[in-house]
C-alpha cells in the first residue's frame, strides 16, 4: 500500500506520535519505517491527496512534534512512497547523506525573512536625495521637459530603486548572517525585495531575534519586516 512520508530522522530520536492525526484524516497512527540507522515517520497514502488546507496543517504538525525533540529531515507537502520497503530502499541507498545532513540541523530552527519597501516612500525618498531626479521632476512639473524627460526619469527612478532595494537586502543578511549557521536567498515576490531563510542554531536565536528587530527599527516605518519562525528547517534539506 502506498505511504505518505512525513520526514527522517536518526533512529534513535523519541518519536513522540501520539495524537497527530495523518495526512488524509484517518484514525490510523502514524508510525516509523527504520533501517540503516534512520527512520523514516509515515503513513498510509490517502486516494485523493491534495493540499487542503487541514492537511496541510497536519503535515506541518508532525514537522513540529518531531522538531521539538530532535533533528528532522522535513519533507515537502505530499511525498510519497509505493510502499515501506520503497521507503526502507531509499533509507538504505541515501544513509550517509541523511545522517550528514541530519547532524547538520542538530539544534537548529530556520527563520524566513521578508522585506517590502513602500513604494510612495522610496520614490520620494530617491527624489529628495537625488539631484539628478529632482531636476527631471521639476522639469516635467513645470512643463518645461522635452518629450524624452519622462521617459529618462522612469529609467533613473527604476535603477534607483533596485540599487537601493539590492543595497539594503545585502546589507540586511550580513548583519544577520554571523548569528546563522547557513542562509539561502529565494526570488522575492509581490512588494517584497527580499526573501531568504537563515539556519539559526539555538544558542544563537536570541541574539538573532534582537540583531533582526534592531534592523528594522533602524531602517523605520517604510520597510516592513516579517519574519516567520522557528521553522522546520526546509530550506536546507
Amino acid at each position: 500500500m502506498a505511504v505518505y512520508v512525513y520526514s527522517i530522522t536518526f533512529r534513535d530520536h523519541p518519536m513522540r506520535l501520539d495524537g497527530l492525526t495523518p495526512v488524509g484524516g484517518s484514525d490510523d497512527p502514524l508510525r516509523s519505517v527504520t533501517s540503516a540507522g534512520l527512520s523514516a515517520v509515515v503513513s498510509d497514502a490517502p486516494e485523493d491527496l491534495r493540499p487542503r488546507r487541514r492537511d496541510v496543517l497536519a503535515h506541518q504538525a508532525v514537522q513540529e512534534r518531531l522538531m521539538a525533540d530532535g533533528a528532522v529531515l522535513p519533507l515537502r507537502f505530499g511525498f510519497t512512497a509505493p510502499d515501506e520497503d520503497a521507503v526502507r530502499g531509499v533509507l538504505d541507498d541515501r544513509a550517509g547523506e541523511f545522517q550528514e545532513q541530519l547532524k547538520n540541523l542538530e539544534g537548529c530552527a530556520e527563520y524566513h525573512l521578508k522585506v517590502s519597501w513602500d513604494e510612495d516612500s522610496l520614490l520620494r525618498r530617491i527624489l529628495d536625495e537625488n539631484d539628478e531626479a529632482r531636476r527631471l521632476n521639476e522639469e516635467i512639473r513645470a512643463g518645461s521637459a522635452s518629450p524624452d524627460t519622462p521617459l529618462m526619469l522612469g529609467e533613473l527612478m527604476a535603477n534607483e530603486v533596485q540599487a537601493r532595494q539590492q543595497a539594503l537586502g545585502a546589507g540586511i543578511i550580513e548583519a544577520l548572517r554571523p548569528f546563522a549557521r547557513d542562509d539561502v536567498a529565494t526570488a522575492p515576490a509581490g512588494q517584497d525585495f527580499l526573501s531568504v531563510s537563515f539556519l539559526v542554531d539555538d544558542s544563537k536565536e536570541e541574539m538573532f531575534l534582537a540583531t533582526q528587530l534592531s534592523l528594522a527599527n533602524q531602517v523605520g516605518e517604510e520597510c516592513d519586516f516579517r519574519l516567520l519562525g522557528p521553522l522546520p528547517p526546509y530550506s536546507f534539506v
